[in-house]
């Protein structure tokens, strides 16, 4: 009886809050459908015969939807610890819509800059440009956001998730966003502590570099581990290329033979397991042959 109680009060406790955060998200959804229908017929990524001021003006407008996005993120997020607090049940629903939100705020920016991992800076500087009234702290600050958005959701769904793998894309696109949103023209130019917004442009080519070691390790893993696809760790690969390209940028040339050391290892054993692959396939067609 008392647990039937407990449980009836939960429950009520449950649905009142749930509707609130209802309410805000959708409250969310409403701006953001509002800036969607704003950016319909924008240019996006690439943005070839764009002019600057169509360019800065749907750039700016995706980066806001970039961030409702993570608002709602963050909304999904707690619908579900409140599920696990009061109900005792993990609520997928919730997190996958949280994990949705989380690719359409990562290719909002994709579109204005680029999604390539290891595009050349001159192919995507204009979309980059397009967000240069932000400055350097709005840049830091939604990348912190989505990765502490992207951790969320990944904690919500638990360590033994079916969508654990999938993780390394989202992760990977993250961090390919990282790097893109970087100016890397006036990067160096930049480099004096006492210039504006320098401690800023740091942290966020630390956290891009960081981040883009953890992509490449993450694919490499999910090689390894789980699916033996080529395509996982030719994408390992490319990490590691646009890295070995940040330390290249800053002069560090030590840091980049040693990451180049590394890529080409990964490459004679992606070679190796491709030919291992090319023959198993043979000696099956050959087996399966009348």
């Amino acid at each position: 009886m008392a647990t039937e109680k407990i449980s009836a009060e939960a429950r009520k406790r449950y649905s009142e809050r749930i509707r609130e955060y209802k309410l805000a998200v959708d409250s969310i959804e409403s701006r953001v459908l509002e800036l969607e229908k704003s950016l319909q017929g924008q240019p996006k990524f690439p943005q070839e015969g764009a002019d600057p001021e169509s360019l800065a003006l749907a750039g700016l407008t995706r980066f806001r939807l970039a961030g409702e996005c993570l608002n709602q993120v963050s909304y999904y997020c707690l619908m579900n610890a409140l599920s696990l607090s009061l109900l005792i049940v993990r609520n997928e629903g919730y997190l996958n819509e949280a994990r949705k939100c989380c690719y359409k705020s990562i290719i909002s920016l994709e579109q204005t800059v680029s999604p390539l991992v290891d595009a050349a800076f001159s192919e995507y500087e204009a979309g980059v440009e397009s967000l240069g009234e932000l400055g350097d702290g709005a840049k830091n600050a939604y990348l912190r956001k989505l990765g502490f958005a992207v951790d969320s959701v990944a904690e919500g769904y638990g360590a033994n998730t079916k969508w654990k793998w999938s993780f390394v894309e989202l992760e990977g696109r993250y961090a390919v966003v990282a790097k893109n949103l970087l100016n890397l023209k006036t990067f160096l130019a930049q480099a004096d502590p006492r210039a504006e917004g320098y401690a800023e442009r740091q942290a966020h080519m630390a956290l891009a570099r960081r981040l883009l070691q953890q992509s490449a390790d993450r694919y490499r893993e999910k090689y390894e581990l789980s699916t033996q696809r080529l395509d996982d760790i030719k994408q390992a690969i490319q990490f590691l290329s646009a890295l070995r390209r940040l330390a290249a940028l800053l002069g560090e040339v030590e840091e980049a033979e040693v990451i180049k050391r590394k890529i080409d290892i990964w490459k004679i054993k992606m070679d190796d397991d491709q030919r291992k692959q090319e023959q198993t396939a043979r000696l099956a067609k050959f087996r399966k042959a009348p």
